[in-house]
Order: C-alpha cells, then sequence, then structure tokens
C-alpha cells in the first residue's frame, strides 16, 4: 500500500510523524510538522489508507488493526528513534502501532483520544460520516454539515474546502473512501481492547491533549487511561472540540516540542 507524505526539515533529523483523524488528510498537521521540522527535527504528515493522497484499501480492510499495522511499517523504514503524535483514528494507531515497536519510540502524543470512548461522542462522528457517504451538491452544502459535526462557526468562505473534496456524478464528496465510514469498523468492542492492551503495554513517554468542549475523553476515561499507563501526561486544550489540530496547530506544536525536549531518544 502506498501512503502518500508530506515532509518538513532535515531528513537526518530524528523522524516526527504526524497522522490525522477519521475523514482528514495530512494537511490538518502540516503547521505543527513544519513548526518541529524548523526545530530540527523531520517532521512527517501521512495520509491514513482510504483517506487524502494515499491508496485505498483493495481488501476493505479499515480496521484499527490494519490502521496500526501501516504505522508499524513506517517506523520499519525510518531511522532513530521516531516520535508519533495522532490525533482520533490517528492517535489510535499511533498507540497500537507504537506500543508493538516501543524499542524504536520516543514518544507518543494523541489529540483527544483515550481507550475507552463516550458514547454520545462516538454517535456524532458516525453520523457525520454516514451523512457524508450520500455526497453534496455544492461546496457549501458540506461547509454547514462540517460546522454542525464541529459545533463551530460555519467558515466564510467555504471555497478552500473544495481540494479535500473529490467529485463523483456530479456531487461532492470528501476525499477518503466511503468503506472506512462501514459501521464495523467505528468503534467496535474490539477496538477498545486493542487500545487498552496497548497502553497497558506501554512504557515509553505518553502525552495525552484533551479538547476542552469534546465528548468524547471524559475524565473517568483520563483515569482508567492512567490506571492502564502510569507514565501518562494530561494537558487540555483551551477553547477547542475533538477535531481541532488544523485550527491549533501552534498551540499544539508548542506543547510537543516541549515534551521532545523532555523526552529522551
Amino acid at each position: 500500500m502506498r501512503l502518500a507524505a508530506s515532509a518538513w526539515g532535515d531528513p537526518a533529523n530524528p523522524p516526527v510523524c504526524f497522522f490525522h483523524g477519521g475523514g482528514q488528510s495530512r494537511r490538518s498537521w502540516a503547521g505543527a510538522a513544519r513548526a518541529v521540522g524548523e526545530a530540527g527535527y523531520l517532521g512527517l504528515t501521512f495520509d491514513l489508507r482510504g483517506h487524502g493522497d494515499s491508496d485505498w484499501a483493495n481488501d476493505g480492510d479499515y480496521d484499527l488493526g490494519a490502521y496500526a499495522r501501516d504505522v508499524g511499517r513506517l517506523i520499519d523504514q525510518l531511522h532513530g528513534t521516531v516520535t508519533l503524535v495522532g490525533a482520533s483514528r490517528g492517535g489510535q494507531a499511533a498507540l497500537v502501532g507504537g506500543a508493538r515497536h516501543q524499542p524504536r519510540i520516543r514518544l507518543v502524543m494523541l489529540a483527544d483520544v483515550s481507550p475507552r470512548t463516550q458514547t454520545d461522542g462516538v454517535d456524532a462522528i458516525r453520523q457525520f460520516l454516514r451523512r457524508s457517504l450520500s455526497g453534496f451538491a455544492h461546496v457549501d452544502e458540506a461547509a454547514d454539515a462540517l460546522a454542525a459535526y464541529l459545533a463551530q462557526p460555519r467558515v466564510a468562505n467555504a471555497a478552500g474546502l473544495r481540494k479535500a473534496m473529490r467529485e463523483e456524478n456530479g456531487r461532492l464528496f470528501w476525499h477518503w473512501d466511503p468503506r472506512t465510514a462501514a459501521l464495523e469498523f467505528i468503534s467496535p468492542p474490539s477496538e477498545q481492547a486493542a487500545m487498552e492492551q496497548a497502553a497497558q503495554c506501554f512504557r515509553r513517554p505518553l502525552v495525552l491533549v484533551r479538547a476542552e468542549h469534546a465528548s468524547l475523553v471524559t475524565d473517568e476515561a483520563v483515569v482508567a487511561f492512567r490506571s492502564l499507563a502510569p507514565q501518562l501526561v494530561v494537558e487540555e486544550a483551551s477553547g477547542t472540540h475533538h477535531m481541532f489540530t488544523g485550527d491549533q496547530n501552534d498551540i499544539f506544536a508548542a506543547r510537543l516540542l516541549h515534551h521532545l525536549g523532555n523526552a529522551v531518544g
């Protein structure tokens, strides 16, 4: 499988890999990757399988295990110790994939994702993905749907969303394989079990950045996460919702660089 990527910084520098959430693309992490590249690291953003410019899975496998295997293969192709940064689905893949390659991991930093997720938040994701399957008549309609899902004001100029969409039979679709939205891939019981197993065996530095207004990662979920991984550091991104990385790259990058400076590579 071919995964699309963008890079910032010297290829000889320590790699920091960024993985986006479901329905997003590598562009959501561009600002943070550029910042770490300028700070002396190699910032790498990836489109997950079935997203953006990466290949779609021929067998339709978009289970968490498949994403985690992709992360593992990327780690094998990079040099030295690797930092993994992920939001939502990308964070799940980073934790599970990183747990299987711990000698190669410097740090894992997660954006609003934990082994246990709140049902209401997952239902909202399911609804947005299923609503998107029928496509949109125009980009303004897509902007309305995205704003409702994110619980954020609608963008004034929706034209910029067009680059994240593809056209098919006169309708606009987000640039991801519709099979990624299948119900069996959105928070099945096996997903929580895989995340809990990964957290319990993970011994490397681990940071969770919670979105202030998101409902996916509750206080109870944080307590459960820390019981599995006592080294977990938890921070909060003020004023943000679940898919906050695209708008909060600068803030996130500053915290990431802080933790990179404290992690032993």
